[in-house]
């Protein structure tokens, strides 16, 4: 390809603003035609992988497994016209089965698959993306981002405009990770003192145990704030009934996947009976769960998350398939870096029926290795206004990376 970075995107913009927008139809121009032909022939010339590990501050435990440190991958796609794609994978193998290692090896096949093909054709790339999706959903997330980065950064926009959404700045929860009731009791009064709004409380671990934590937290935080809860799987469809009667008290938004994430009846047992709202989490990945859920009547919100759904492209599916259905949905996350978060953000800034956020990850990291991308503070998350993704790693950390 022989034009520019600089001059592929100025003909672009030059070929917008000469087809007299805003005056009626017109005739495309020269110069925006010369850049849909230069577009046409975009490709993706090289792909770089990288171990992409951050420390944690401490271990983050939930009920079925505990996290020491973001050990992510990160990858790059580059093209003939100089424009760089990123994404983060940010696997977690007690929820979808995967390993970096397992990521980065993934990543070797699906660079294969990405190699001097058009970044723009992002459904049919992820599509051929085939057991790579559901054996590593990570890793396709990675590559799926990057496509849509890129392809943002070609229209000059940011994610979320290019898909059509008006809400830049929306809430998010923080969570307390499971620890004794008054440290967990401590952590979310620091969290409502700084400017939370919002308490999402792990438990899973026992019905008195985690009646104490409600209770102690209650204690330390009154009544006006909002608090939610997340099992992760760990309790049979009859402790969960009869735990979240007990909860019921204590004014709990929600719980997120109170059973085994394989028990859809056992969920839907759950949902029937308790007084609680349940979410689906573990046992949503892709479109075709949604549909399952739905069908079934198996819960009240959906809980869409970047590294389960295997990218941007079926978060949006998903979130589709749930408004056709009038259900409301969260994003959430793992321990992603503000990369794979700020991905994230952008679809619940394009989606009416998102009105629940839990994009925290990165906050329980020792270092913030991204420059750009979203803004967090006192529970709330402002997307930057910024062609893609926004966001990108910082170049002397890059440096520090291991590079496969």
């Amino acid at each position: 390809m022989t034009m520019s970075r600089k001059n592929f995107l100025k003909a672009l913009g030059l070929g917008f603003l000469s087809t007299g927008a805003g005056k009626g139809l017109a005739q495309p121009s020269a110069s925006l035609e010369k850049a849909k032909a230069e577009a046409s022939k975009l490709k993706i010339t090289g792909v770089d992988i990288y171990a992409f590990d951050i420390p944690l501050k401490e271990p983050f435990k939930i009920s079925i497994g505990t996290v020491t440190a973001a050990n992510d991958v990160l990858v790059m796609l580059r093209t003939d016209a100089g424009i760089v794609g990123v994404g983060e994978a940010c696997p977690f193998h007690p929820i979808t089965g995967e390993t970096q290692e397992m990521n980065l090896a993934a990543a070797k096949g699906l660079r294969e698959i990405v190699l001097g093909k058009s970044p723009l054709a992002v459904e049919s790339l992820v599509h051929s993306f085939g057991p790579f999706l559901h054996s590593n959903p990570s890793a396709a997330a990675a590559f799926d981002t990057a496509l849509y980065d890129i392809l943002g950064k070609i229209a000059g926009l940011p994610l979320y405009r290019l898909f059509g959404g008006d809400k830049p700045s929306f809430g998010t929860d923080i969570t307390t990770d499971l620890d004794e009731p008054q440290k967990m009791a401590a952590k979310a009064k620091e969290y409502i003192d700084r400017g939370f709004d919002t308490i999402k409380i792990k438990v899973g671990q026992g019905q008195a145990a985690d009646l104490a934590r409600l209770e102690a937290i209650r204690q330390a935080i009154g009544y006006e704030r909002k608090i939610r809860i997340d099992a992760n799987q760990g309790w049979m469809p009859p402790l969960a009934i009869d735990t979240l009667k007990k909860m019921e008290k204590y004014q709990v938004e929600f719980v997120e996947q109170p059973v085994l994430a394989t028990d859809v009846a056992g969920l839907k047992a759950v949902h029937a009976a308790s007084p609680i709202p349940v979410m689906a989490d573990e046992a949503l990945f892709y479109p075709s769960d949604a549909v399952k859920l739905i069908k079934e009547e198996a819960c009240s919100y959906f809980n869409i998350k970047l590294m389960k759904a295997g990218g941007i492209l079926n978060m949006i599916k998903i979130a589709h398939v749930a408004d056709a259905a009038n259900m409301l949905c969260m994003v959430g996350c793992m321990v992603d870096s503000r990369l794979g978060l700020t991905a994230a953000a952008h679809v619940v800034a394009s989606n009416r029926n998102i009105v629940f956020a839990d994009l925290d990850g990165h906050s329980s990291h020792t270092i913030d290795p991204i420059v750009g991308g979203m803004l967090f503070e006192k529970g709330q998350i402002t997307v930057p206004d910024l062609p893609g993704v926004g966001a990108d790693v910082d170049p002397v950390f890059l440096k520090k990376l291991q590079k496969i």
